[in-house]
């Protein structure tokens, strides 16, 4: 896994749990023009789809590339030698 994709986990991961706390965690008597819970629900959504999101990059991001390095050197005696790496 790549570092942006698991910047994208965690954010997920931290919207859904601030969603689920205003849906499950807080009581309020009233609230004036707007409920907590569905403020909380549209997070936790908001969260899950993100996750997927992350994860569906995540899975394809990396599949298709390959890396390849070419390096040639010469020693004292003046002998060359080639290097070919091929990361997947």
């Amino acid at each position: 896994m790549r570092s942006g994709f698991g910047a994208g986990f965690v954010v997920s991961i931290l919207v859904f749990a601030v969603g689920a706390v205003l849906y499950w965690g807080i009581t309020t008597t009233q609230t004036h023009g707007f409920r907590l819970s569905t403020v909380g629900v549209i997070l936790m959504v908001v969260g899950a789809v993100g996750l997927v999101i992350s994860a569906v990059l995540a899975a394809t991001s990396g599949s298709s590339r390959r890396r390849t390095y070419d390096q040639q050197s010469v020693d004292s005696a003046g002998r060359q030698s080639n290097i070919h790496e091929e990361n997947r």
